[in-house]
C-alpha cells in the first residue's frame, strides 16, 4: 500500500514538473488574452459611439484625461496616407495578423511572456480591423491625454494593447538573447 502511495505522489510531482516545463496551453492563452482585449475594445468603442457625439470632448480627470470621440482613417499616431488610408491599413493589418499568427504558432509553450505579448497585439489588431470594416470613417478613437494644447494622439484600447504587447515582445526577445548568451557562455566553461 505504501509503495502505491509513494508511486502516486512521485508520478504527480513528475507530471507537475513536466507541465511547468512545457508551459501554458497556447490556445487557452490566446483566447483569454486576445479575447479579453477584443471584448474590452469593442465594448468601450460601442459605449463611446452610443454616448458621445462625434468630436465631443468630455473631461474625466480635468484637462489631463478626457474622452474625445473621433475616427482615425489612418494608423497609430495619426499616420495617414490620404483617401485610401483605411483600405491600405486594413490590408496591412490583415498581413500583420497572419505574421503574428505564424509567430504565435512557432513560439514554444514555455515562453509565456512572448505568447501573451503576441496575443495582446493580436487582440488589439483584430479590434481595429473590425472598426476598419464597420466604419467608412476609420477606427474609433477616444482616449485623450495631455495638458492644454500639448496632447498625445487620441487612441483606444486596441492601440494600447498593440503598444503594450509590442514592448513586451521586445522584452521577450531581449530576455531570450540574454538567456542564449548565458547558455553559450556556460557551454564554453571547462567542467
Amino acid at each position: 500500500m505504501t509503495g502505491t502511495a509513494e508511486t502516486s505522489v512521485s508520478t504527480s510531482v513528475v507530471t507537475s514538473a513536466t507541465a511547468a516545463e512545457e508551459g501554458v496551453h497556447k490556445g487557452v492563452l490566446l483566447l483569454a488574452v486576445a479575447g479579453i482585449t477584443l471584448l474590452l475594445d469593442v465594448l468601450t468603442k460601442q459605449w463611446i459611439v452610443a454616448t458621445l457625439v462625434l468630436y465631443e470632448i468630455r473631461p474625466v480627470f480635468g484637462e489631463f484625461f478626457r474622452l474625445t470621440y473621433t475616427h482615425n482613417p489612418g494608423a497609430a499616431f495619426g499616420i495617414n496616407i490620404g483617401e485610401h488610408s483605411r483600405l491600405f491599413f486594413l490590408a496591412l493589418s490583415l498581413v500583420a495578423l497572419v505574421v503574428l499568427g505564424w509567430m504565435y504558432r512557432i513560439t514554444p509553450r514555455r515562453d509565456v511572456l512572448r505568447l501573451a505579448s503576441l496575443a495582446l497585439v493580436c487582440g488589439g489588431a483584430i479590434g481595429n480591423i473590425l472598426d476598419r470594416v464597420r466604419y467608412d470613417a476609420g477606427v474609433v478613437d477616444f482616449i485623450d491625454i495631455g495638458f492644454g494644447s500639448h496632447r498625445f494622439w487620441i487612441f483606444n484600447i486596441a492601440d494600447s494593447a498593440v503598444s503594450i504587447g509590442a514592448v513586451l515582445l521586445l522584452i521577450s526577445f531581449y530576455l531570450e538573447e540574454r538567456r542564449d548568451a548565458r547558455a553559450a557562455e556556460a557551454s564554453q566553461q571547462p567542467d
